[in-house]
């Protein structure tokens, strides 16, 4: 019997099932890591600063709200996983490897766990009620990890990213933090702490500020500073720079 949450199929512009193109997508992939020199040489280490690059590129869309550059732009992200994915399948599963096919299995897998108010029999009234339940399903998912592997108790931070942007890496401990009950504030700086500590305290109080007041401080710096470029543009165009050149250099 066919669930009544689950999604009736669709067609796409051609008639074909909705991800019909993927299967295209993932037969070109094959054929570039196969044929061509460039693609042949690359591995997770080498792709990873296109990874990083494709992302914030896709993001970058977003915030100007351009839809078609959008498209083409998670296009390019899609072709990161797919690369990836190709390059790990060339190992066993014994060393590691995995296909897209894995990628896909586990990610659709992780979706229904995580969401068993669509899912399962698990009643929600609100978004809140969502965020609760994703926080204790992923807190279950960290115990039994560590019950598994044998590793250190699990911690409120197991996943924090530490190579993320620093204003984002801050946002997201403190938020961690204010879930697991400890004090999301920094304490005062010891006296004999630098200049640069104390302005990395300040930094830091200055996130905690921004997490209680439901901001966050990486989207709205991103967004400081496109405005500050905007006006720099403006004031280039403008020929007038006396304002900012006392020297009239």
């Amino acid at each position: 019997m066919t669930s009544s949450n689950a999604v009736p199929p669709r067609s796409g512009p051609s008639g074909d099932e909705p991800g019909a193109r993927l299967l295209d997508l993932v037969g070109i992939v094959d054929t570039l890591r196969r044929s061509c020199p460039w693609d042949r040489e690359q591995t997770h280490a080498s792709l990873l600063r296109y990874l990083l690059e494709e992302a914030y590129e896709a993001a970058e869309t977003i915030e100007t709200d351009d839809m078609p550059a959008l498209r083409e732009e998670i296009g390019d992200v899609l072709f990161q996983v797919l690369f990836h994915a190709r390059i790990a399948s060339e190992r066993s599963p014994a060393d590691g490897g995995f296909t897209i096919d894995d990628v896909a299995a586990t990610l659709a897998a992780k979706l229904i766990r995580r969401h068993p108010h669509v899912f399962a029999d698990v009643s929600v009234s609100s978004a809140a009620d969502v965020n609760a339940n994703w926080e204790e399903i992923k807190k279950a998912e960290r115990a039994q990890k560590s019950a598994e592997t044998g590793s250190a108790p699990p911690s409120a931070l197991d996943g924090v990213v530490f190579g993320q942007p620093a204003l984002a890496l801050a946002a997201q401990l403190q938020r961690r933090a204010g879930r697991a009950g400890f004090p999301v504030s920094l304490a005062s700086s010891a006296d004999h702490s630098t200049a640069a500590e104390n302005l990395g305290d300040e930094l830091f109080r200055l996130v905690a500020r921004a997490t209680e007041a439901g901001i966050d401080p990486e989207l709205e710096l991103r967004s400081a500073a496109r405005r500050y470029a905007d006006l720099m543009r403006s004031w280039e165009q403008s020929g007038d720079r006396a304002l900012s050149d006392p020297d009239g250099i």
